[in-house]
């Protein structure tokens, strides 16, 4: 049996069995807290000293105290086990070893309850701060890579079926948007994130005259919650945060699908690099895509700290319940996993894949992608649409029925099927011209695809 002093008062007369002692101790993960937790806990000192709840004298010997257990963890010279219950606990126990009483004095008008939903917030912020900067790296590597394939053609699909071509930089542009929303929705998480509850105590408040505003002005946030039992109860924005990693996780999947289909024989689009790949143990001629297969399957992990945390918090009563303790796991792994997955995408699109242009020119010209075209033609010479359209889907069946493509028929074979076709019909179903053709904004056009990476390098320039 544990005969260590634990947290809370002398009502208890007995220590924890050791099995629930290790079933309620979080110090196994939350010491990656312990930085953020120093940091707060020496602005809580700094408050007060200021407000005078204890001595400038008192203050200055936490805030130094403080300071030598940050060493103290940097140097490896301090790792509390799992008698210390949580990483709060172990700080206070070390600061007071420390310092002596003075350091009994720290936790005057704070509880663990305030405190660790302000050291989440502290940590949350650095991270979100972290995977803004990434997610741009990932969007200045698809520009790079994007920028010498505005003309290479790849084809487009929807159903996975081909629908019409596309310039390669278009397609990859797709996700420098996406990754452009991922970054806005981490911005605006991060205003909701920078709220401090410290001093909101265990729910009510405190009797003590501390100086909240003070506080979380030192540790660089916003304002103090308005409310202290929404302080030690909120975890919306651990959930947004989930919400946040999800949708990029959503987005790194999608291309990592993409690249795994492109690698394949069956769509030789890219060739696989070896900085990137991996063998068989029994197959010696295959080269294994696994940087976007891991990537694929880690998306179920960010997804089910999402749900996980979302039923956690469903049937919550107000304010602080031991459940919460469960959030931090899942932001740890969430942020760990995110991180992990942009670095690795990143440097598969920069250095693992090679793009295969003449194997890209031989798909985009033997389908029927541009079918679309021959009915626009038609309508542009003043054919109605829905004539035409089905008109070409009688062409198509045609030369299925032969064996051949659009681009095979003769001219007199156009003019039979409707007297409006002339001789610019082959310029108009040429692949190049198809896309360069589809001018609108924010098409596959080459003026607006040119367009459209200028824009993105000048928005990312401001960052």
């Amino acid at each position: 049996m544990s005969t260590q002093p634990q947290p809370w008062s002398q009502r208890f007369e007995s220590a924890l069995h050791p099995a629930i002692a290790r079933f309620n101790a979080s110090i196994g993960f939350d010491i990656r807290l312990i930085e953020y937790d120093l940091t707060g806990s020496q602005a809580h000192a700094k408050m007060l000293a200021k407000t005078g709840i204890i001595s400038p004298e008192e203050g200055e010997r936490l805030i130094q105290g403080l300071e030598q257990i940050r060493q103290e963890y940097r140097q490896g010279r301090f790792s509390p086990g799992i008698d210390a219950e949580d990483v709060h606990f172990a700080v206070e126990r070390r600061l007071t070893e420390l310092v002596g009483d003075v350091g009994k004095k720290l936790h005057t008008a704070r509880s663990r309850n305030d405190q660790v939903g302000t050291d989440i917030r502290l940590y949350l912020r650095a991270e979100i701060d972290q995977i803004q900067q990434q997610l741009r790296q990932w969007q200045r590597t698809l520009l790079e890579v994007a920028t010498p394939h505005v003309e290479t053609l790849i084809p487009g699909y929807t159903h996975l079926q081909r629908a019409q071509p596309l310039s390669l930089a278009h397609h990859l542009l797709a996700y420098v948007e996406m990754a452009e929303r991922d970054w806005q929705r981490l911005a605006q998480l991060r205003q909701r994130v920078n709220v401090s509850p410290l001093g909101a105590g265990a729910l009510a408040g405190t009797t003590f005259p501390i100086d909240r505003h003070y506080s979380a002005q030192l540790l660089g946030f916003a304002e103090p919650y308005r409310n202290s039992l929404d302080a030690v109860s909120d975890r919306d924005f651990a959930i947004e945060f989930l919400c946040a990693a999800s949708l990029i996780m959503v987005h790194l999947s999608r291309l990592a699908e993409e690249v795994i289909l492109w690698a394949s024989e069956e769509f030789a689009f890219i060739q696989l690099t070896d900085t990137c790949a991996t063998g068989s143990s029994i197959m010696p001629q295959k080269k294994n895509p696994d940087v976007p297969e891991l990537v694929r399957g880690k998306t179920g992990r960010v997804f089910g700290h999402l749900q996980a945390l979302l039923v956690v918090m469903k049937g919550l009563p107000l304010a602080y319940n031991k459940d919460l303790q469960e959030d931090k796991e899942a932001i740890f792994d969430a942020v760990d996993t995110v991180t992990a997955c942009l670095e690795a995408m990143t440097i598969l699109m920069a250095q693992g894949i090679v793009f295969q242009p003449q194997r890209l020119a031989a798909a985009v010209n033997s389908d029927f992608a541009n079918a679309t075209d021959v009915a626009d033609y038609l309508a542009s010479k003043g054919v109605p649409f829905r004539e035409a359209y089905n008109l070409v889907g009688r062409v198509v069946k045609t030369c299925l029925e032969q064996g051949k493509f659009l681009k095979d028929l003769t001219l007199q074979e156009w003019q039979a099927l409707h007297p409006a076709f002339e001789n610019d019909i082959y310029e108009r179903i040429a692949p190049q011209q198809v896309v360069a053709a589809r001018n609108s904004y924010g098409g596959t056009g080459f003026a607006q695809v040119r367009m459209a990476l200028e824009e993105a390098r000048r928005r990312l320039n401001d960052f």
